[in-house]
């Protein structure tokens, strides 16, 4: 008889603002409690969730971000005023408070102490200047490769 080959899921971070920081450690993160063997490949600004520099500073531009909840209706074009991505990113920060969601930095933890695999796209990082000690401990680099192998093998894969 066949051994079942475990189920898995293969993102793609590739945005590094505070709301998009979310998606990737939500999807990850659940994937694992139900058993799903899951890998997140961090590429250009989605390194930032995974930098230890960056990931406890992570923001959210209210410009262009029509979605963006208020308190009251407010133009769009509003948010080019200088201090609109500070208020973004507190109301933001406060929201997930409110729900009780855990800060980047705890979801990142949560994620590796899951065995959620966590590749940084080491071309990205040559590119960027980051080095290996910026990085989460726990993360891995990797190639485009590294991430396909995996990702070849998925049931589900998701570009965030």
């Amino acid at each position: 008889m066949a051994e079942e080959k475990k189920k898995r899921i293969a993102i793609i971070a590739s945005k590094g603002t505070l709301d998009m920081a979310y998606p990737p450690l939500v999807l990850a993160s659940t994937a694992a409690s139900m058993d799903v063997e899951a890998t997140i490949f961090f590429t250009f600004y989605g390194i930032d969730i995974i930098n230890k520099k960056k990931y406890g500073k992570l923001q959210v531009a209210p410009i262009g971000n029509p979605a963006m909840p208020s308190p009251m209706p407010i133009p769009n074009i509003i948010g080019m005023l200088p201090g609109m991505t500070a208020i973004g990113t507190m109301m933001m920060k406060s929201m997930i408070k409110g729900i009780n969601w855990p800060t980047i930095p705890e979801f990142v933890d949560i994620c590796l102490q899951s065995g959620v695999k966590m590749m940084a796209c080491s071309p990205t990082m040559e590119m960027t200047g980051v080095k290996k000690i910026d990085l989460v401990d726990g993360v891995i680099i990797a190639g485009a490769a590294d991430y396909l192998d995996f990702a070849l093998d998925a049931n589900i894969s998701l570009f965030i």
